[in-house]
């Protein structure tokens, strides 16, 4: 039987601790010893580890990033050298068979017995798996350790469409899995509302509708009868208990987990009636020798707790005990906060409002997914809550449950513009809050240091569920130094000369030569990588790399809408935009834009912008469509990306009588000049033939008016929300001094811009303003002109349209699947009714945003 670290010659005389159990708990309580100092390398213990699964602890919180790239390595609890650094023998893949608790000895499954002074269960739970015929047929999972997930994975393979029994926790982050690997998806839940335990009503329906959103089909309020199989022993089906009936290929058990005691009962350890070992508030068991910690017991309070930051406090008390000093468990908060499809979930304290005399705030928008509660005291104290969709403040609402909130609780639950919001900030919290409940860390343990790492590292806030960490953040001081993100001390614009400077091309390698030293052979963040995939497509030509967005490394890289050449729209469906430089298109092109739209059932839409977008696309489709339209002329508007979507104009000289130049010519030259040109952010332009402004020039990134004498180039307008007149850099150009100064411009702004930052902000912010940009682009101040016209002759020079090499290139064609498995198979989430001879989305859009404040004499809206 395999030992991961080798044992230890003991110390004579020194008690030896049996671990029964190697999961977060179990780790937690070696940590716990560790630092008490009661380990075999500090002379003071012998500690045996006993651990059934064949690897070390690991982050079962987080079982479900595996299948976002996540590898078991990267869930391990257990820091590189622990074990060996303290002398503890661990004993992977041998759990104890059975515990002689007279002769105090434990038996391992490799028949070698082990004597103890104390004993430790930490033996976990198990899946309950409901007794119904068929739970044992060839494609039945439970969902509980990496190697069920290398099974499911496996499996999945060869199925197109999985169940979920049970809609909790664990078995939404199942469905999630299932519809991630490429199958279609159901959940069966006999309650009558997803996660029953945690949220309400209300919560339920709003997880309920966004969920069904993105392409799942839940069953709620029904049991299931029967798994039934084929002749071949797999599963194909389910029946249910209201008659209906599935197709599935593959089931997954998520019905709730049970107490792990069966040793305990072996060996005649008092347990509960429902199950779970029974323990005082020392976390004894009815043998003074045995402890029971995490979910395996049963708590003083007749609780067996079911999360991890309840065991992590049961670990820590039994430490201090063994250690001779006074400690106790006597209950432990059940919130709770988490991502589940990508939706935030998040309960706290009394969140079913069972106190007598309570009263709810609620705030519900069915259309956004949007659900808020609070259930506040008849004198203003804070009892619970419950939020779905919008979890933002749950950092700092948790810690304030039992004290009187300071503003109304209408405002912490509505929208801007109705009152709300009103943001507690964690500085408003108490020293004595507990900010981090896996850990129970208060805010003020946490203010003592300066950097996360050494919050987490001094204190292990943040390391749990990780719910915390942003409120963590808020109450550090902010770094003096400017940098991009966790991963790197760099700006953008100091990133961008690194890049160019040293024609980095990977990701990667920047990180590693560049990143924080905590950062670097790390995977990064989700600020930093979109940022710099940014830079280095904008440099590509420059530096060598592959000016294709989604070769290699750098498909990782890039935001959502850029993985498929495609903006995703509110219904799963994606927008189909092709590049019309200036606005001008032939009737041939027209033709073709309108078959397309016929064929594959897109709703059309002439823009602002000046092309015709259109919409509807499933991720299958846009192959085809893209293949009819390349053939036809066309090309990316890259409507999708952070970079040149389109050059407005008007018809110019050529055809209107205040027109003084060729508009129409000057915005198809720069548009496709700049097309595909990767930018901090978005960038628009336009081109007016004469003062009268009809294409609306000063409102966009650059923009130009004719004159008499030539163009005017103004820089830094921007519409939208914040609108801003551009400014005018220079006057009376030719159309090769025009060209000329707009190069120098962007490249200026992409070199120096801080991430997602519009050239209107970018100019406010960039010290001197408008003069020093005059200064560098126009009178080449800093001498950099030669450089900047350079990268962008770079960039022209390389450039290739995304779509034609994408459609010429099977490999890169096999990413436009909706199911990975079944890859002929439509997206069933993907639905249309008509509209005005046109489709628009099939969504579930009920009644509109409502507030309701529940009272002792009734319900006021």
């Amino acid at each position: 039987m395999p030992v991961s670290t080798p044992p230890t010659a003991p110390t004579a005389g020194v008690p030896t601790i049996v671990v029964v159990g190697h999961g977060m708990v179990g780790q937690r309580f070696l940590e716990a010893l560790a630092d008490r100092g009661l380990t075999p390398a500090a002379g003071t213990a012998r500690v045996v580890v006993l651990c059934e699964e064949p690897r070390p602890a690991y982050d079962r919180v987080q079982l479900t990033s595996y299948f976002s790239g996540r590898t078991p390595e990267d869930l391990s609890l257990v820091e590189a050298g622990f074990m060996e650094r303290h002398g503890i023998e661990l004993r992977v893949g041998d759990p104890a068979e059975s515990v002689d608790r007279e002769a105090r000895t434990v038996t391992a499954r490799s028949g070698e017995t082990f004597s103890y002074d104390t004993l430790v269960l930490a033996t976990g739970s198990y899946p309950f798996v409901p007794p119904v015929p068929g739970k044992d047929a060839e494609g039945c999972f439970v969902y509980r350790t990496i190697e069920d997930l290398l099974a499911i994975e496996e499996y999945a393979r060869t199925a197109r469409t999985g169940a979920v029994v049970g809609g909790g926790l664990l078995g939404l982050e199942a469905a999630g899995a299932l519809k991630g690997l490429g199958l279609e998806t159901h959940v069966v839940e006999f309650a009558p509302r997803l996660m029953p335990v945690q949220v309400d009503d209300g919560g339920g329906a709003a997880l309920l509708r966004t969920i069904e959103n993105m392409g799942l089909s839940v069953h709620t309020g029904v049991g299931t009868q029967e798994v039934t199989a084929g002749e071949d022993g797999r599963v194909n089906g389910m029946s249910l208990s209201d008659g209906s009936s599935l197709e599935t290929d593959l089931v997954v058990f998520s019905a709730g987990v049970r107490p792990r005691d069966q040793l305990a009962r072996d060996c005649g350890l008092a347990v509960g009636p429902r199950g779970g070992i029974i323990v005082d508030e020392e976390c004894r068991t009815s043998d003074s020798a045995v402890f029971a910690i995490g979910e395996c017991a049963l708590a003083s309070d007749g609780r067996v707790y079911g999360l991890v930051a309840p065991g992590y406090e049961m670990a820590l008390a039994v430490a201090e005990v063994i250690a001779g000093n006074a400690a106790s468990f006597t209950g432990a908060d059940l919130s709770t906060k988490l991502k589940l499809l990508g939706v935030d979930v998040a309960s706290f304290g009394d969140a079913h409002g069972a106190a007598e005399g309570c009263l709810d705030v609620v705030y519900a928008d069915s259309r956004s997914g949007v659900y808020k509660k609070l259930v506040i005291g008849q004198d203003g104290t804070l009892l619970g809550g419950v939020l779905v969709g919008d979890a933002d403040q749950y950092g700092t609402l948790r810690p304030m449950t039992g004290t009187v909130l300071p503003v109304a609780p209408e405002q912490l639950v509505l929208p801007a513009g109705a009152g709300g919001p009103v943001t507690l900030g964690p500085s408003s919290l108490p020293d004595d809050a507990v900010i981090c409940s896996c850990h129970n860390v208060t805010k003020g343990a946490i203010c003592e240091h300066t950097t996360l790492p050494e919050v987490k590292k001094c204190t292990k806030a943040g390391t749990g569920c990780g719910s915390c960490v942003k409120v963590i953040g808020q109450l550090l001081p902010q770094p003096e130094d400017q940098g991009l993100c966790g991963c790197f001390e760099y700006t953008r614009s100091e990133l961008y000369e690194i890049v160019r400077t040293l024609g980095v091309t990977t990701y990667a390698g920047l990180l590693d030569s560049h990143g924080r030293e905590s950062a670097r052979g790390g995977d990064g963040c989700e600020v930093c990588k979109p940022t710099v995939g940014s830079v280095i497509a904008s440099l590509a030509p420059t530096v060598g790399a592959s000016g294709y967005v989604l070769d290699g490394e750098q498909a990782a890289l890039q935001d959502t809408n850029d993985h498929f050449l495609a903006n995703l729209q509110r219904n799963g469906s994606y927008s189909v935009v092709p590049r019309i430089p200036g606005g001008e298109i032939t009737p041939e092109k027209l033709i073709v834009i309108g078959e397309v739209a016929r064929d594959f059932g897109l709703y059309t839409k002439i823009t602002g912008g000046q092309r015709i977008d259109l919409f509807g696309a499933r991720v299958d489709q846009l192959p085809l469509i893209w293949t009819r339209l390349v053939d036809a002329g066309f090309e990316s508007g890259h409507a999708y990306g952070k970079s040149l979507r389109t050059v407005k104009s008007c018809v110019g000289q050529t055809w209107c009588r205040y027109g003084v130049q060729d508009s129409v010519k000057m915005a198809i030259d720069l548009e496709l000049r700049y097309r595909g040109l990767r930018s901090p952010h978005k960038l628009k332009s336009a081109v007016s033939g004469c003062a009268r402004e009809c294409a609306e020039a000063r409102g966009k990134d650059f923009g130009i008016i004719a004159t008499a004498q030539g163009w005017n180039l103004y820089v830094g307008g921007n519409g939208g929300a914040t609108p801003r007149h551009a400014d005018l850099l220079a006057q009376d150009l030719s159309d090769a001094e025009l060209v000329r100064l707009i190069d120098r411009f962007l490249m200026f702004y992409i070199r120096t811009a801080d991430r997602l930052e519009r050239t209107s902000t970018w100019l406010d912010r960039i010290e001197g303003g408008l003069d020093h940009v005059r200064d560098v682009v126009v009178h080449d101040s800093l001498g950099l002109c030669d450089e900047l016209e350079r990268l962008m002759a770079d960039h022209v020079g390389g450039y290739r349209d995304e779509w034609a090499a994408t459609i010429d290139d099977p490999e890169r064609l096999r990413r436009f699947v909706t199911f990975v498995n079944a890859p002929d198979a439509p997206d069933p989430s993907v639905k249309f009714v008509p509209e005005r001879d046109q489709v628009k989305p099939d969504l579930d859009i009920l009644a509109g945003p409502v507030l309701a404040i529940r009272t002792l004499e009734g319900t006021s809206s």
